[in-house]
Order: C-alpha cells, then sequence, then structure tokens
C-alpha cells in the first residue's frame, strides 16, 4: 500500500474511534462507512445491514441509491451473501454474479445485482466474537478478485464499526440497542420521506436529495433525521435549502 494510501487508511479509522466521545449519529456513522469503503477499496458501491430489535436485518445505510434498493430486493427475497454472511457469521467472499452456481444459489438476487451494474459481490460479517449484529455488502462492477489486503482493510473498518456501535449502546443505557437502532430505522423512513419531497419538488435524483440533506445538516449540527422531519412537515424554508 503506497504511504498516502497507509495514511488515508489511518485517518478514517482515527475518524471512526472519533465517534466513540463524538454526539453519535447511527445513520451519518455507517453512511460515512459505506462512502470510505469505496474510497479506500476497489470496489464500486457498498451496502451496510444491520439487525433490528426482532432479530431481522434491515437496510441502514448504502453508497448510493441503487446499492440501497439492491440491498432491499435481498432482504425481500431473504437471499444474497449479506444475508448469509449474516446467517454464518463468516466472510462470503469473490461471488461470481455471472457464474451458474451463484445464479442457482441467488437467482432472483444475483439477476437484479447483474441489471444494477455488478458482477461481483463479498460481504464481511460486522461481529465481536460471538456477537453479529450485520455485515457490510462489497460490489464490483468489474469481474475481479478482491485483494487480500483489501479483504483485510474492510473487515478491520466492519470491526471498527462494530466495536464503535456496541460501545455507543453501552454508554448511553443497557438496552440502547434496541432503542437506538429502533430510532435509527425510524430516522430513516423520514430521511427517505423528505428525500422523495425534495425529489419531487427540485426534479432531482434521490442520491442528490440525500446529499443536500447531509450537507446541509452536517455543517450546522443537525441530526439529518431532525432536518428530514422540519422538509415533511413542511416547516423548513425549502429555498435556503436549495441555496446550499
Amino acid at each position: 500500500m503506497a504511504m498516502a494510501s497507509q495514511q488515508r487508511t489511518l485517518e478514517i479509522l482515527v475518524e471512526a474511534v472519533d465517534s466513540l466521545i463524538d454526539d453519535f449519529d447511527l445513520i451519518d456513522f455507517l453512511h460515512r462507512l459505506a462512502t470510505r469503503c469505496v474510497e479506500l477499496l476497489d470496489i464500486d458501491a457498498v451496502g451496510v445491514m444491520l439487525v433490528d430489535p426482532n432479530g431481522e436485518l434491515q437496510v441502514i445505510a448504502a453508497s448510493d441509491e441503487h446499492t440501497r434498493l439492491l440491498e432491499l430486493f435481498a432482504l425481500q427475497h431473504e437471499q444474497g451473501p449479506c444475508v448469509e454472511c449474516y446467517h454464518t457469521g463468516q466472510a462470503q467472499l469473490n461471488i461470481d454474479l455471472e457464474s451458474a452456481r451463484v445464479t442457482e444459489t441467488f437467482g432472483p438476487f444475483a439477476a437484479h445485482a447483474r441489471q444494477a451494474g455488478f458482477r461481483v459481490t463479498h460481504a464481511i460479517p460486522m461481529r465481536l466474537r460471538h456477537q453479529i449484529i450485520g455485515a457490510l455488502n462489497l460490489f464490483h462492477s468489474r469481474s475481479e478478485r478482491i485483494s487480500e489486503s483489501d479483504t483485510q482493510l474492510a473487515q478491520a473498518l466492519a470491526d471498527v464499526a462494530t466495536i464503535a456501535i456496541l460501545q455507543q449502546r453501552t454508554i448511553e443505557q443497557v438496552n440502547v440497542d434496541k432503542a437506538q437502532l429502533q430510532a435509527a430505522l425510524h430516522s430513516r423512513v423520514v430521511i427517505e420521506q423528505a428525500k422523495g419531497v425534495l425529489a419531487e419538488r427540485w426534479q432531482v435524483g434521490l442520491d442528490e436529495a440525500f446529499n443536500v440533506l447531509r450537507g446541509y445538516a452536517r455543517p450546522r449540527q443537525m441530526r439529518m433525521a431532525d432536518l428530514a422531519q422540519q422538509v415533511v412537515r413542511g416547516t423548513l424554508d425549502l429555498t435556503e435549502l436549495g441555496r446550499h
């Protein structure tokens, strides 16, 4: 790994650790994890799934809208490397979406992923010892294998994220894992509604609408869910948001 790459990797790991002492916004934290994975690894897209209080996987973050929809499709059909990774606790690497074996095993998901432009996928467990809280899904648009060094780095990022989430839950309260994730799921719904409002109002894509929300909230130290709630309720001047 080049010196510049090593330095950037260290900066990103420190950024993740810093979340332990900052006001913890789970959705923003996991979205940063997804974008940082795309930045550091030789991949094109990332999705993050976490298990909810009822033991069901939920899509919490993704590097882009197409990947989020693909992850939702995987959950609806209860198939795909990410789902299998969560249930087994084992990494699923170099899944060739064009191979006959994968097509037979993950039929609808594999076909949907190919339609989205992906050729290879990998799933990394978010696990601390025997506790598995979710999985990280990596996508290639090219037919190539993930390197050992990238696999190790992806697992390191997933481990840091897992520790951060579990640590934050412990700091807040014993049962915050259920409360925080339930709040995050509710926040995700509100954010999706706000994205739809902005996309319809401005005639832009959902990814652009999300980036505007995120770009407006962060410098003002607002939670994205709070901002989204204002958009949905119509209590925020969208002209001001549009200028940003």
